[in-house]
């Protein structure tokens, strides 16, 4: 059975490019993009939520807020 495979992909090429290549082809394309997407995350999602969680953080009002009163029923 292998060996008949063997002589199939030896005596058409393009066929052999065909059934190997593409799914390489593939794993090659999703493994770049997966690549891309972690680097996406880590140096421009993230340093963009740090920046803005640290000017919030700094910009919030220190003074304590006054306590809430409790409403009187009108009965």
């Amino acid at each position: 059975m292998i060996s008949a495979f063997v002589r199939l992909f030896a005596l058409r090429p393009f066929l052999s490019m065909a059934i190997l290549g593409v799914p390489v082809f593939t794993l090659i394309v999703v493994g770049f993009f997966a690549i891309w997407a972690v680097k996406l995350l880590f140096f421009v999602v993230l340093p963009i939520v740090l920046v803005v969680w640290l000017v919030r953080k700094v910009t919030r009002s220190k003074a304590p807020v006054a306590p809430v009163q409790p409403i009187d029923p009108v009965i």
